[in-house]
């Protein structure tokens, strides 16, 4: 029987707080075989004084009991020691306390029936903050939003980052697909043991040297091909690749990668040798991957392969109150990196950003806000700034765009709506495509692919 008030020998110790004993027991078992010391409690109450007394490297914390309950729990241990990671767990769980618990700043949550295989990277991820110090290296990107179809993307990334199957992530540019994709990265096992996450613009590659950039190239391959290199496929051996925008890689590419999902081997270019990875993939894409297919411009066979797991990030107009936590949340950073007090919005400011339709979505948004905290004096701004900044005319939207205002179908006004705002916004900046990119927060590669798809001739001067 071990005595919980000696000091803990081991190098290192998890608290298990759980009402029920053959919970506790199974746990302890199985961490205790980890080479990890192991305390137990029954309740809240307990699970607090061993807390204080000692400094557990991983909490388990169970959600219903009786007395002082999990979440009440959870807030007092983050106020007596913020850092000490705490995993919450619940056999009733809800999105709600999930979220909950998460804002408190549980490091995760689990749900019952436990399964042992998320709590080994757990332990190995607490192992390393103890002796790395460094608690946050390897947490994931801001994911904000309590919209219902936030939280459930939420409780899909804790679903699948535990498996190594492919994942499809729809949206509209800017929604925050590459953060939904690094969280699935970083909450499984291949994030916890610090393999890599590399992203591939597959958009912004030249086609000419997309397989060079994917596959690697030997010294020779090619002209101006001087030495041997590494694609980005090597370079995530044993993490997870991202591909961005593979809804515009071409037909020949799409076969290597089909090939590399098939039987996790490649080639690169200009060598008959045959690699070996270990590599999960995430593809993303703003187009709809089955119109492209009944196009003959992506392959069915590739699309099933990816879309193991779908996942579809909703446009920020779609998102409701989101924009006001996404905005507290950009202003206070900025202001955080500036080294200056956070600037706030007057609350009809704040109602001009829900009304606003954001066709760039969380990158256009994070672009605005950043113009208002660098370019702007006041702690408090108003309605009348923020439209300055906006650059709304409601009025003449109307008035030169009769097609948005009578569509028949939502798709069909979306369609016209950016055709008239892209052609607006070039012509605010003489038609030069970079500076229009960087004022919409779209990409040049992605405006100029609206550009095609509209049918807008390119003016760019200079």
């Amino acid at each position: 029987m071990y005595d919980y008030n000696q000091p803990i020998a081991s190098d290192c110790l998890a608290l298990i707080v759980d009402d029920e004993e053959k919970i506790r027991q199974t746990l302890a078992d199985a961490i205790e075989d980890e080479g990890w010391t192991v305390l137990k409690a029954e309740n809240g109450e307990k699970a607090l004084q061993l807390f204080a007394r000692h400094d557990p490297d991983l909490v388990l914390l169970d959600v219903w009991m009786p007395g002082v309950d999990g979440i009440e729990t959870l807030q007092k241990m983050k106020q007596l020691k913020p850092k000490i990671p705490v995993v919450i767990m619940s056999g009733h769980g809800t999105i709600e306390t999930a979220v909950k618990a998460t804002r408190i700043g549980a490091f995760d949550y689990l749900e019952k029936p436990l399964s042992l295989d998320k709590i080994y990277p757990l332990l190995d991820h607490a192992k390393r903050m103890k002796f790395t110090g460094d608690e946050r290296h390897h947490q994931a990107p801001d994911l904000l939003g309590t919209a219902p179809a936030m939280l459930q993307i939420k409780r899909q990334i804790n679903l699948v980052a535990t498996r190594n199957a492919s994942v499809l992530i729809t949206g509209e540019n800017g929604t925050g697909k590459e953060v939904v994709a690094n969280h699935i990265h970083q909450k499984s096992a291949r994030g916890l043991a610090k393999k890599p996450f590399i992203a591939v613009n597959c958009a912004a590659i030249p086609e000419e040297l997309i397989e060079s950039e994917l596959f690697g190239h030997t010294k020779g391959a090619f002209t101006n091909a001087i030495s041997l290199k590494k694609g980005k496929f090597e370079l995530a051996h044993q993490g997870t690749l991202f591909l961005d925008e593979i809804g515009d890689m071409s037909l020949r590419t799409q076969a290597k990668i089909l090939r590399i999902l098939q039987d996790q081997q490649f080639e690169r270019l200009g060598s008959s040798d045959t690699f070996q990875v270990d590599v999960r993939v995430i593809a993303a894409t703003n187009h709809d991957l089955k119109d492209l297919i009944r196009e003959g411009g992506f392959r069915e066979d590739l699309y099933y392969r990816l879309n193991v797991v779908p996942f579809h990030i909703p446009p920020l107009r779609e998102r409701g109150d989101d924009i006001f936590e996404l905005t507290e949340y950009f202003l206070t950073k900025m202001a955080r990196e500036l080294g200056e007090q956070p600037k706030h919005l007057a609350p009809e400011a704040m109602q001009v950003m829900r009304d606003y339709p954001w066709p760039g979505n969380i990158r256009e948004l994070k672009n605005l806000l950043e113009r208002v905290c660098i370019m702007n004096d006041q702690l408090f701004i108003n309605a009348d700034t923020l439209r300055s900044y906006l650059e709304i005319d409601q009025n003449s939207l109307e008035t030169n765009n009769p097609e948005f205002m009578s569509a028949a179908t939502f798709k069909q006004a979306k369609s016209d709506f950016e055709r008239a705002y892209i052609l607006g916004k070039l012509e605010e900046n003489q038609w030069n495509i970079t500076k229009t990119s960087e004022a919409i927060g779209l990409e040049r590669s992605n405006l100029h692919r609206k550009l095609k798809l509209y049918g807008i001739e390119s003016k760019q001067k200079g």
